[in-house]
């Protein structure tokens, strides 16, 4: 068993209790990221395809669930959140580096190590490009069709964890169901 640490809005214990489960459905990311809800729901739903293929997504199950996996870097209780502290089979969990996933959020290159991520940043100079930026943005991608799959095939490295480090590694888990929750904690 795995023990994370999940932040999620205080109606999450009437979905629990309605549906006996928590899932995290398109319109709470469209209410938590509001106008970059599109955006942000483009890369989650890649996400969810590339995660699908380590743990199997439950028949109607949309998002993942974010969670921490320590105590020490969890996202603290507030006013309209609590955290659910849950325990889930490890064969539930998908872990990924969440400084890579910043790369992917910003539509960049995710380098293998420090030598390739030099590598490439000599070959985009050499291109005449000053950064990746441009090649997923909606108005240029249709320009760097290569450019464009170089760096979403180098996306699948987020879930390549080269050093476990509580402030880096992040997990999802598909759902929340009651037997999994441990504790709730609140904002004092």
């Amino acid at each position: 068993m795995v023990k994370l640490w999940t932040r999620q809005h205080i109606k999450s214990l009437d979905e629990l209790k309605e549906n006996g489960v928590i899932r995290i459905e398109k319109n709470h990311l469209d209410k938590k990221f509001e106008e970059i809800s599109d955006y942000i729901i483009n890369l989650y739903s890649w996400f969810v395809n590339q995660a699908e293929k380590k743990v199997p997504k439950p028949e109607g199950v949309e998002f993942p669930i974010w969670c921490s996996v320590s105590e020490e870097n969890m996202l603290r209780p507030t006013k309209d959140e609590i955290v659910y502290i849950i325990e889930a089979n490890e064969n539930e969990v998908i872990y990924f580096d969440g400084a890579k996933w910043d790369y992917v959020l910003n539509h960049h290159y995710v380098p293998k190590d420090e030598n390739d991520e030099r590598e490439y940043t000599e070959d985009i100079a050499k291109k005449g490009f000053a950064n990746s930026f441009s090649f997923l943005d909606d108005k240029t991608s249709h320009l760097y069709p290569e450019e464009k799959r170089r760096v979403m095939e180098s996306w699948h490295r987020i879930f390549d964890i080269d050093k476990w480090d509580i402030f880096r590694v992040q997990a999802n888990i598909w759902e929340i169901r009651p037997e999994m929750i441990k504790d709730i904690l609140y904002d004092k």
